[in-house]
C-alpha cells in the first residue's frame, strides 16, 4: 500500500503526526493508500513558503513564468501513466481515461502559457487635461486552490495554471477521496523544476483546510464543489476580504424539440448521464421533451440506458464506474425512491446491486414533474428524470424555474428555437445539438447558485488577477 507525504517549498516532508487520511477504491471498497494528514502548522509553512516564493515568481518576466509552465506541461505529460495509475485506483475510473486526464492536465498548462504575452491592462481617456490613466493587471498574491473528487487531476492544473501564469502562487488542497494523483502531480512539478514554494500540495482534514483558507497570507480561494462547500468557502473569504472563485452546483437541463435528430441525442444524453457514474457538474441531470415525441424519445432513452453495464473499471473499461462512496449511493437511491413514491415511473435501474463497490445503475425516471425533488436538486449520480412539455416557452420557463445555472443543452434544427434559448436560458452555458464538454478556451462560469466567477479562458485567467490604476499628470 503507497503512504503519500505532502508537497511544501519544493520538497516532500516528514508527517507531522500518525494522522492519516485513507483512501479506497471505490470498484472494490478496499483501501489502497494512506496520505499524511497535513498538520495545521505545514498548512501555515506552505503558505509562507508561497507568500515568499510569490516575491520572486511575481518579478519574472511572464515569458520566463510561461517556460517554467511548457516545462511542467512536458513533465506532466511523461508522468502521465503514474498520474493515471493513481487516479484509476482511487477513483473508479478506467486506466486509459485516467492517464488521458492527465495527458489533458498537460494541455491545460500550455495553453495558460500561452497567456504569457497577452495579459494585458488599458489607457483610458481622461476627464482632465495633461493626464494619462492607465490600468495595470497585477497578481493577487497566494491563492488557495480547493480540488474536487470527480474529475482532479484536470482540475487541480484547470486552477494553477491560470493562477501561476498570472504571477500569483499555490495552495492546493486535493479532496481526500482522490489525494494520490495530486501527490502524483507534486512529483511532476518538481519534475519540471518550478521554484520552491510556487506549488504546494496537501492532504488535511477539514479545521486544517479552515486555517489554511483564513491564513492573512491567502488573497483569493478557488474551489469546485458543492454549494454548501461554497458558503463554507465564502465564511473563509469574510476573514481577509479574501476573493472567492466557485464553482458549485449544477443540474443541467437538455430541451428535446420535436425536430431533433432523437437517436442521437438520446445516445449523447445517456452517454453525459453515465460518464464517470454521473459524477460531473454539466452532466445531463433533468431532459424535457416535447410531448409529440416524448414517448418515442423515452423508449430510446430507456433501451440505451438499459445498455449500460456496470463493473470495475480497470478490469472492464467499456463499463460504467461506481459512485465515489457509499453514502453517496445511499442519497441518490433515496432520491429514486422519493421520486417514485411521489408519482413517477421507474423506466429502468432504481436498485442496488449486490456485491462490493460502489455502484448504481443507470436509472430513467418518467413522469416527473417540476417540483419534484429529483428534477429540483443535484442527484450528482447515473439517474435521469424526464419531464414532458407542449410549447417551448413552457420549456424554457421550466429550464429557468431552478435554483442552478451552469450548463444548458437544446437539441433542435430550428435557428429561430436555437436563438429563443440562447438568448433566454439562465446558465453559463448553453451547448446546441452536443452535450458539455467544457472547452478550455471557453469560460466556464455559473449563474444563480452554482457560482461566483469562472475558469477557462482569457476570462478564467483574469480571474487570478486585480487591477491598478494609475493617474499620471504631465
Amino acid at each position: 500500500m503507497r503512504i503519500d507525504r505532502n508537497f511544501v517549498n519544493g520538497r516532500f516532508i516528514a508527517p507531522a503526526s500518525d494522522d492519516r487520511i485513507s483512501v479506497r477504491n471505490p470498484a472494490t471498497g478496499a483501501i489502497v493508500a494512506e496520505v499524511a494528514a497535513a498538520s495545521d502548522a505545514q498548512a501555515i509553512e506552505a503558505v509562507e513558503a508561497a507568500t515568499i516564493a510569490q516575491k520572486a515568481w511575481r518579478k519574472l518576466p511572464s515569458a520566463e513564468r510561461a517556460a517554467h509552465l511548457h516545462k511542467l506541461a512536458a513533465a506532466l505529460t511523461d508522468c502521465a501513466p503514474a498520474i493515471g495509475a493513481a487516479l484509476a485506483l482511487e477513483s473508479g475510473k478506467s486506466v486509459a481515461d485516467a492517464t488521458n486526464e492527465a495527458v489533458y492536465a498537460g494541455q491545460i498548462a500550455r495553453y495558460h502559457a500561452e497567456w504569457a504575452r497577452r495579459i494585458e491592462g488599458e489607457v483610458i481617456p481622461s476627464d482632465t487635461p495633461d493626464e494619462n490613466l492607465v490600468l495595470h493587471r497585477e497578481p493577487i498574491g497566494v491563492v488557495a486552490c480547493l480540488i474536487p473528487f470527480n474529475y482532479p487531476v484536470y482540475t487541480l492544473m484547470r486552477k494553477v495554471a491560470p493562477a501561476l501564469i498570472a504571477g500569483n502562487t499555490v495552495v492546493v488542497r486535493p479532496s481526500n477521496n482522490t489525494p494520490t494523483s495530486a501527490f502524483e502531480i507534486a512529483k511532476a512539478v518538481e519534475r519540471a523544476g518550478l521554484p520552491a514554494g510556487v506549488v504546494n500540495i496537501l492532504a488535511m482534514q477539514h479545521a486544517t483546510a479552515e486555517v489554511l483558507c483564513t491564513h492573512p497570507a491567502v488573497g483569493m480561494i478557488t474551489l469546485t464543489g458543492s454549494v454548501n462547500a461554497g458558503r463554507k468557502v465564502l465564511d473563509y473569504c469574510k476573514t481577509n476580504i479574501a476573493k472567492p472563485s466557485l464553482e458549485l452546483g449544477g443540474k443541467t437541463p437538455a430541451i428535446i424539440e420535436p425536430d431533433a435528430d432523437l437517436e442521437k441525442a438520446a445516445r449523447e444524453l445517456v452517454a453525459s448521464k453515465t460518464t464517470h457514474c454521473g459524477q460531473l457538474c454539466t452532466a445531463i441531470e433533468r431532459v424535457y421533451v416535447h410531448d409529440s415525441v416524448h414517448d418515442r424519445f423515452v423508449a430510446l432513452l430507456r433501451e440505451h440506458m438499459s445498455n449500460v453495464k456496470s463493473g470495475d473499471r480497470v478490469t472492464n473499461p467499456a463499463h460504467m464506474g461506481p459512485l465515489v462512496n457509499s453514502a453517496a449511493r445511499a442519497s441518490i437511491h433515496a432520491m429514486v425512491e422519493r421520486a417514485v413514491a411521489q408519482g413517477a415511473t421507474l423506466e429502468t435501474g432504481g436498485a442496488i446491486p449486490a456485491g462490493d463497490g460502489f455502484f448504481y445503475p443507470a436509472t430513467l425516471l418518467s413522469n416527473c414533474r417540476q417540483d419534484m425533488e429529483i428534477v429540483q436538486e443535484e442527484t450528482f449520480g447515473p439517474v435521469l428524470p424526464v419531464v414532458r412539455y407542449h410549447t417551448l416557452d413552457e420549456a424554457l420557463a421550466m429550464a429557468n424555474d431552478h435554483q442552478f445555472g451552469l450548463s444548458s443543452v437544446l437539441y433542435t434544427e430550428n435557428y429561430r428555437a436555437a436563438m429563443k434559448i440562447a438568448n433566454g436560458i439562465e446558465a453559463g452555458e448553453l451547448y446546441v445539438n452536443r452535450t458539455p464538454a467544457d472547452p478550455y478556451q471557453g469560460f466556464h462560469a455559473g449563474w444563480k447558485r452554482s457560482g461566483l466567477g469562472g475558469d477557462d479562458g482569457k476570462h478564467g485567467m483574469l480571474e487570478f488577477t486585480q487591477t491598478r490604476l494609475v493617474v499620471m499628470k504631465y
